[in-house]
């Protein structure tokens, strides 16, 4: 593995762990810190004698601009080390383009004032889509670490069977985010101790969806992972699928006692962490499985000789 390889993964687990302190600006209540001002905090670069508040949502400001400029390093570097048609380019121009519209959605909560103890749709949206927008964040940089680590490319179209259930899964996983981050805010507006609206008492019960959401998601990707298996498509992606399987009943099991506990901040946060590895996890699967998939495509492409007309 070379420099960029590794500058890759520590790009990828760096916006992990910002991206769980913006789980801890939300649980905690302190996102409205900086008032409604971005990108300065309470009209001010570094304010004077902050609160706590304050101090943890500057602090997430400060490390996600870090993290900002990872991307951009992570992009030059895909470019200068990698060569013309190098599908880690790809993936680090479309990580360039996630992290900008990150940035975009972390504004517009803040200058919308959507955060602290609103509780309106608009803020359920927002966070919906805050949730997709990482998902697909993580997966372009887990992808770029991936190829910039040697990995093999992969087509996603016309892959059978195998390929098609990897998209549902894929998919499932998605929906089952978005409705988490719907249950996280619930959580927030229920343990913050706030007057609920008529609007977040509606948020509150939607909670109740993410269990069967994140459950129907979680027995599809196991039985996905035992397909998978009993396919072997290789050592990897068999090593792969075992770490997924076990993750979702570990997830499972988080999400269990988040629930059981009302949902302490600290519980969230590893629920959170688990849902991305997780995520990363299914990526780097499917990711091995569909380059296998394409790999025997090619191989029988050119073993198998195109059948022509004798001539008569």
């Amino acid at each position: 593995m070379d420099r960029f390889a590794r500058y890759s993964w520590f790009t990828l687990f760096y916006n992990i762990a910002v991206i769980l302190w913006g789980a801890a600006v939300r649980a905690t209540g302190s996102g409205a810190g900086c008032g409604s001002h971005w990108p300065l905090c309470n009209g001010e670069v570094v304010p004077r004698a902050p609160r706590i508040e304050t101090v943890i949502e500057l602090t997430h400001r400060v490390t996600s601009g870090i993290a900002l400029l990872l991307v951009v390093g992570l992009l030059i570097g895909a470019f200068r080390l990698r060569p013309r048609g190098h599908a880690a380019r790809k993936t680090a121009g479309w990580s360039m383009i996630f992290m900008v519209t990150e940035a975009a959605v972390g504004a517009g909560l803040v200058l919308f004032e959507l955060v602290a103890h609103n509780q309106s749709i608009a803020r359920a949206l927002f966070m919906a889509t805050h949730l997709a927008n990482t998902f697909f964040l993580l997966a372009a940089m887990t992808l770029t670490a991936h190829f910039a680590s040697g990995g093999a490319p992969f087509r996603v179209r016309n892959q059978g069977p195998l390929g098609m259930s990897l998209v549902l899964g894929f998919t499932g996983l998605l929906v089952a985010g978005v409705s988490g981050a719907v249950a996280a805010l619930g959580d927030t507006l229920f343990l913050s101790g706030a007057a609920l609206s008529p609007t977040g008492e509606f948020l509150v019960q939607l909670r109740v969806f993410h269990p069967y959401l994140s459950i129907a998601a979680g027995i599809y990707t196991v039985w996905l992972t035992l397909q998978i298996l009993k396919r072997r498509p290789g050592v990897e992606a068999r090593r792969l699928a075992l770490q997924v399987g076990g993750l979702v009943f570990v997830q499972i099991l988080a999400g269990t006692v988040n629930v059981l506990l009302q949902a302490p901040v600290w519980m969230q946060i590893l629920h959170l962490l688990l849902a991305d590895l997780l995520w990363i996890g299914f990526l780097l699967m499917g990711a091995s499985v569909l380059a296998a998939l394409s790999g025997e495509a090619a191989v029988q492409a050119r073993v198998v000789p195109s059948v022509r007309p004798s001539p008569s």
